[in-house]
Parts: structure tokens; C-alpha cells; sequence
């Protein structure tokens, strides 16, 4: 099928553009009041999630709506624990609850390493999706970080220090690393049945990543993450590392086309760290999406004037905010387009 805006690939793979590309994650969500009717149409999250022709009409609202360059498929991050058999709950205004977790050999021996089969809804979320889009802009699909994963298995819910997740790496470091490599062999395999059914970049989420220390990174996250995009090679890979400032000249030597940055982490900075044979993605407070429009503007140009000249995907430091005025996120959508 033939891209009508092919941007978000081209500016991956540091190819000429007549512009640069703009999404933003978290862009399928509650910022839309379309959305949020499809959402009070069944009973949470995870139907919605489960619910191929509903996943698709989500994922495809912010390209009408907003105009963004790329749809990324309406999933969570969460469906693998739940395929390699621990499943888990989306309650309201408290996020994510594993009602098991996973602490001992006892309780490794109750997952197995998911072939992607057990994920057939998303990829048929995908079909139907990248049907319905008819080569108006990229399918994006994506998978949480081994890592950031992990956290929510041995935790069993969010939390502000993830330090059960983070005791095991320090009392039971070859379980740890057992479980991080079942989840990344079953990520690997997800992110490829994804690509089978039509999404055409990758994005890893290492969501949790800024809560260790740089050790830890090294030894318990980089390396997994490296894993799988050394196994992705038919589409491009961008890897999103929250508060992993510590690691970016280490993520430039990932093999992958993007690096994700966050507010946090400064423009020239980061350029000279990972180098310049990677596309940086990012990074604007999503907060300043609060302000008025023409303080949106401001926000947006200083932050296209920083990336002006090198290899750019423009978006949000972090996901937009559910309270966020859609109109604010047009006015960003909208001067990124614009920037000359």
C-alpha cells in the first residue's frame, strides 16, 4: 500500500523531508471527547483494548481530529505479563493491579514465553486499522520495555519507587535476569506479529527506566532492550527511555533509528551524546500545553528552533495529559507543520 505521508519513516531513517513530522504519544485517549464516548460504551480500558474494530476507531480519531503524521495502535503495555499468564486489572483513578506476582521459581513456573498467538487481538486491531488508514500516514505499534514490564510483575501495581521490583535485582539477580529474558523473548515475538499485520516503526517503552541507578540500567535494561531491536530489522525502532538521562550515550549505540527524549533531558545535550546518526524524538513539556495559544507557540518554536538543522521526530516529552485543551495540542500540531 502506498504512504500519502510517508514523514515519520523518512525523518527515522534520516532521509530528506519537506518537513518534520509530528504525533504525540498518549495522542488515542482521554484529551478527546470521542474518545471518551467510545470508552463509556463498554465496561473499561481493557474491552476497549480487546475490542479490535473499537482499538481501530480510537487509533485512527487523532489523525482525523488532530492531524497528526502517524497513528499509533490503542493497546497498553501490559498485555504481555497478561499473555505469558499473569493477568491483570485497570482500575479507575488507581491504574494497573496485578492480582498475582511474580516473586519466586514457584511462580516463574506459572508464566511461559508468549508466541504472540495469545495477542491476536491487537494484531487484529492492526489489520483492521491499517485497512481503515488506506496509506494516509504510518501504523505505529509498540511494547513496553523488559525492564519497566518486570517492575509491574514483581510490584503488582504503579508505584513511586518500585522497590520490591527493584530488591530482586540487588537479592535474586539470576531470577531477575530469567524473567527479563522471558519477557523480552515474548516481547520479541509480539513486536513481530505486529509487523506481520501492518505496523510500520516500533516503539519500546522503558517507562520506568529513570527509577535505577545507572548500574542497574546497564545490566538490567539496556541489554534487553538492546536484544530486541537487534532481532526487529524490517522496520525502524525508536526506543523511548523515561529519565534514562544517564544512558544516552550508551542508547546511541542501540541498533535502532530513534531516541525518545524526554522534557528533562536538554536538546544539545543529548545531540552530543547519542551523536548524529540517530533521530531524536521529542521532547516538549507536555505541560505547556496548558498555556494560552500563543504561549503554546512560544513553547513549540524554542523548542524547533533547538532541533533545527538535525534528524527530528517533533513530540511531547511524555504522553499529553488527560486534562489537556485538544485545541492547545492543534496549536502544537499546527506550528510544528508550520516551522520553517
Amino acid at each position: 500500500m502506498h504512504l500519502q505521508n510517508d514523514l515519520l519513516l523518512r525523518a527515522a531513517k534520516g532521509a530528506s523531508i519537506e518537513r518534520t513530522p509530528v504525533w504525540l504519544m498518549r495522542q488515542a485517549g482521554r484529551i478527546l471527547p470521542e474518545y471518551r464516548k467510545v470508552r463509556e460504551s463498554v465496561s473499561g480500558f481493557i474491552e476497549l483494548a480487546q475490542t479490535p474494530e473499537l482499538a481501530a476507531e480510537v487509533t485512527i480519531q487523532p489523525v482525523d481530529l488532530l492531524g497528526v503524521d502517524a497513528a499509533i495502535i490503542f493497546s497498553d503495555i501490559l498485555v504481555i505479563p497478561e499473555a505469558m499468564g499473569l493477568p491483570y486489572e485497570m482500575v479507575e483513578k488507581r491504574g494497573p493491579l496485578f492480582p498475582n506476582t511474580v516473586r519466586s521459581e514457584a511462580d516463574l513456573k506459572k508464566l511461559h514465553v508468549s508466541d504472540g498467538s495469545e495477542l491476536q487481538y491487537v494484531t487484529d486491531a492492526i489489520r483492521i486499522t491499517k485497512n481503515e488508514l488506506n496509506g494516509r500516514v504510518p501504523l505505529i505499534g509498540f511494547a513496553g520495555a523488559p525492564w519497566t514490564i518486570f517492575s509491574y510483575m514483581v510490584e503488582g501495581h504503579g508505584s513511586k519507587t518500585f522497590s520490591a521490583a527493584r530488591e530482586m535485582l540487588y537479592t535474586q539477580p539470576a531470577f531477575s535476569h530469567q524473567l527479563l529474558q522471558m519477557i523480552t523473548d515474548s516481547t520479541i515475538n509480539y513486536l513481530k506479529a505486529q509487523i506481520e499485520a501492518g505496523a510500520q516503526l516500533i516503539q519500546i517503552f522503558d517507562s520506568w527506566a529513570g527509577i535505577l541507578g545507572p548500574k542497574q540500567y546497564a545490566e538490567f535494561s539496556l541489554p534487553y532492550i538492546a536484544q530486541i531491536c537487534d532481532a526487529i530489522t524490517s522496520v525502524p525502532k525508536t526506543v523511548f527511555a523515561k529519565g534514562a538521562f544517564f544512558a544516552r550515550e550508551e542508547m546511541g549505540r542501540l541498533n535502532c533509528e530513534t531516541i525518545g527524549l524526554d522534557w528533562n533531558m536538554g536538546i544539545a545535550e543529548s545531540r552530543k551524546l547519542i551523536g548524529s546518526e540517530k533521530t531524536l524524538q521529542g521532547n516538549l513539556d507536555p505541560a505547556a500545553l496548558y498555556g494560552t495559544g500563543e504561549q503554546v507557540r512560544e513553547a513549540t518554536i524554542e523548542m524547533m528552533e533547538q532541533f533545527r538543522g538535525t534528524r527530528h521526530i517533533a513530540n511531547l516529552g511524555h504522553g499529553v495529559y488527560p486534562d489537556i485543551n485538544p485545541e492547545m495540542v492543534k496549536v502544537f500540531i499546527q506550528t510544528v507543520k508550520d516551522f520553517k
